[in-house]
C-alpha cells in the first residue's frame, strides 16, 4: 500500500548540530566583551565636552563637541601645542577650558609687543591671529615652576588664559586631559591640530 504525502504528523525533526550553537554563543559573546570594552575605555579613558566660548576659534567653535583622552597625561607630560582641558587653579566650580600649551615645565615666556616669546625664540602657532593687544601678566618674562604650563587661546584677543591673573599658569594636578578630535559639527569633524 502506498501512502500520500500529504499531511504528515511523524515530520522528522531537525537536528541543531551542537558546532552551530557552539558558535553563535561564542560570536554573541565576543560581541558583549568588545563593547563592554569599549565602555570601559570611553568611561575611564576617554570624555566628551562642549567648547564653551570662541577662544579656540578658529581650531574649535564655539558649542563644538571634543573628545578628551583623560589617560594621556598619566603616561606622558603635556608638550608645547597640545590643546588641555583643565579647571583654573582646581575650581570645582567652574566650567573646563579648553587652551593651547605654550610653555612647559622650566620654560621662559614673555608677551612682547603682541607676541608671545618661549625662551626667547617667537612661538608661533600658525592658528588664527597670532598678535595680542593684551600681555597681561606675561608682560614681565615669566619662569615656569616644576609642572606648571603657560597656556593660550588660539583666538588671543578672544581668550582668558594664563595672561589673565585670576587663571595664571595651569598646574598639571589640574588638567584633565587632552582634547584631541572634534566630533561636531560636521564641517570641524577631525582632530585638532
Amino acid at each position: 500500500m502506498k501512502r500520500n504525502k500529504g499531511l504528515s504528523f511523524y515530520r522528522k525533526r531537525r537536528v541543531i548540530q551542537a558546532s552551530a550553537v557552539q558558535g553563535a554563543f561564542v560570536w554573541i559573546g565576543e560581541c558583549l566583551l568588545a563593547f563592554a570594552i569599549g565602555c570601559v575605555l570611553v568611561y575611564y579613558f576617554m570624555t566628551s565636552l562642549t567648547c564653551i566660548g570662541q577662544a579656540m576659534e578658529p581650531t574649535v567653535s564655539s558649542g563644538a563637541q571634543v573628545l578628551v583622552n583623560r589617560f594621556i597625561y598619566s603616561l606622558a607630560s603635556p608638550k608645547a601645542g597640545d590643546v588641555i582641558v583643565f579647571k583654573p587653579n582646581g575650581n570645582a566650580h567652574t566650567h573646563y577650558y579648553m587652551r593651547r600649551v605654550i610653555g612647559i615645565p622650566g620654560d621662559t615666556v614673555q608677551i612682547v609687543e603682541g607676541f608671545v616669546y618661549v625662551n626667547g625664540e617667537l612661538f608661533e602657532t600658525g592658528t588664527g591671529n597670532e598678535q595680542m593687544d593684551f600681555a597681561g601678566v606675561a608682560e614681565e618674562e615669566i619662569t615656569l615652576g616644576k609642572d606648571e604650563y603657560f597656556v593660550l587661546g588660539d583666538n588671543r584677543n578672544a581668550s582668558e588664559d594664563s595672561r589673565n591673573a585670576d587663571i595664571g599658569n595651569v598646574r598639571k594636578q589640574d588638567i584633565y586631559g587632552m582634547a584631541w578630535f572634534v566630533r561636531y559639527p560636521w564641517d570641524n569633524f577631525g582632530k585638532i591640530p
